[in-house]
Order: structure tokens, then C-alpha cells, then sequence
């Protein structure tokens, strides 16, 4: 079992590397659209999957509510994908979205500005300009939605096992490269302890969407953590409510599991960071 996730810059040429390598490894290729046709049975439109997916929140509460609930719900879709095997995961936040799961090949695929705003505008008979303006809206929505959503910075290179640069490199050649990287040792993982890495995932994922539909929320403001026997809730709440609601959720969704209540009640103001 093997999982490679792909990080993409718009116009740097990432579906088409993902395509190959997908082809070449025999993978099945998780992209946008394999996203929008499973959406149904998780109960979203594909029009819900386009507001939310890869963007920062609207700021608005009753549409943050729902953009948080399909955010996790397309995590949801990402996760059991992935736990086939045997996958590329074309953006989709996929690193982070296994982000507990060494045995990924984390990749990411640059070019530079210009040079993207030059390929888009030819791939897509689009104006320079509004090319121009494509490339940098859409740079400022991936990086607000993965600082917003996972406190990270979109373009840090540490986090990436493989970033190419498709400024000089040609599709070909970038998808060799990821198909040799991928079948470094370090990536070839124990699929019984993989697939029960992502039983726990997908589980505390359930938990906390069943949580955010009850609750109708902009947040989740505790911790859910899954081991092969029990269900810990750790953090704060805000209400008795709330409280009793995680519980409620905890027990629902993850039946034969033991359920660890360490929620505090608190206020929102006590909630808040000392300086703020």
C-alpha cells in the first residue's frame, strides 16, 4: 500500500504529472473531480464541494458554519480513498490530511509566476491579464485555506518529500520522478497498522462532523483522540450543551469504543489567548 499526495501551484502543470505517474504505478488518481463525483454519498452537491474546497473561510457565520462542515466532510472523502492504497491525492489538502501518516510521499509542484500566468492563459485561451489575476487569486485562497485550516505555510519546501520545479523539467520526467520516489523503502508501509491508523482517523473525522451538524459551530474548540479502544475528548467547551453533545456524538458514532470525557466548560472569554 502506497500513498502519494500532490501539492500544486495553478499553472504549473501538476494534473498531467499526476496523471502520468498515476498511469505508470497503476494508481488510482484522486483529483477534483473524483471528489465531486463521490460527494453524493456524503451528502454534499457538487456545488458545495466548489464553495469550500481549497478555500479560506467567508468570514460570515452562518456560511463559515457550513464551509467548516463541508471542509471536514471532504476530508472524510479524501481519508477513505486513501485508505484503499494505492493512491495519488492531486491537492485536496492531502498532505495535511495525513498528516500522521509518515508512509506518504509528500510532493509539490512549482513554477514561477510568470510562467504560470504564461500557461494558463495558452491552456485556457484566457486574456494575460485575466490570467494574471487567476494565478493570483488563486495563490492567496490555497495559502489562506492551509494557514486557516492547518497553521501552515502552503510553501515551506521542508514539508515535501519531492518539490519540482516544472520551469525545468518536462511532464515526463517529473512523473518519473515520483514514481521512483514512491518506491523508496521508507514509503512501502505495514498495511495492517496503516489501515488501522486510518480506521482512527476516519472514526475521530465522523465524530467530529456528527459533532458540527448537531451543534450548528464556526469551530471545533477540543480535541478528539482515537486509539484502538478508546475515544478521549480533550479541550474546551463552552456550555454544558455542548459538552453533553460531544459526548452524545462520541458515543453515536464510535459504538464499542470507550469514551474519555476531559472537556472543560469554559467561557469565551477565559477560552481566549491571554493577549488577545
Amino acid at each position: 500500500m502506497a500513498i502519494i499526495t500532490v501539492s500544486r501551484e495553478i499553472g504549473a502543470g501538476a494534473l498531467p504529472i499526476s496523471q502520468q505517474a498515476a498511469e505508470a504505478l497503476g494508481y488510482t488518481l484522486v483529483d477534483g473531480q473524483a471528489i465531486r463525483d463521490a460527494a453524493e454519498h456524503y451528502g454534499l452537491t457538487a456545488e458545495d464541494v466548489e464553495l469550500a474546497d481549497e478555500k479560506p473561510p467567508a468570514y460570515l457565520d452562518t456560511l463559515d458554519s457550513k464551509l467548516l462542515l463541508t471542509h471536514h466532510q471532504i476530508e472524510l472523502i479524501v481519508l477513505d480513498m486513501a485508505r484503499k492504497g494505492n493512491v495519488i491525492i492531486h491537492g485536496r489538502a492531502g498532505r495535511d490530511v495525513l498528516q500522521n501518516m509518515d508512509q506518504a510521499f509528500r510532493v509539490r509542484v512549482v513554477a514561477p509566476f510568470d510562467e504560470r500566468v504564461e500557461r494558463l492563459a495558452e491552456e485556457e485561451w484566457l486574456d494575460p491579464e485575466v490570467a494574471h489575476g487567476l494565478v493570483r487569486r488563486s495563490d492567496l485562497q490555497r495559502a489562506g485555506f492551509m494557514k486557516y485550516y492547518f497553521d501552515r505555510d502552503w510553501a515551506d519546501p521542508i514539508t515535501y518529500d519531492l518539490v519540482i520545479n516544472t520551469s525545468r523539467m518536462d511532464t515526463e520526467s517529473a512523473a518519473r520522478m515520483i514514481v521512483e520516489g514512491v518506491r523508496d523503502p521508507r514509503f512501502v508501509s505495514d498495511e495492517g497498522g496503516l489501515e488501522r491508523t486510518f480506521d482512527q482517523q476516519i472514526l475521530r473525522k465522523k465524530i467530529q462532523i456528527d459533532y458540527l451538524q448537531q451543534q450548528h459551530l464556526e469551530e471545533l474548540s477540543f480535541e478528539i483522540l482515537v486509539n484502538e479502544s478508546q475515544v478521549i475528548l480533550e479541550g474546551n467547551v463552552f456550555s454544558e450543551e455542548q459538552r453533553q453533545q460531544a459526548i452524545s456524538s462520541a458515543t453515536r458514532i464510535a459504538s464499542g469504543y470507550k469514551i474519555e470525557n476531559r472537556l472543560r466548560v469554559v467561557s469565551h472569554k477565559l477560552a481566549l489567548p491571554p493577549d488577545a
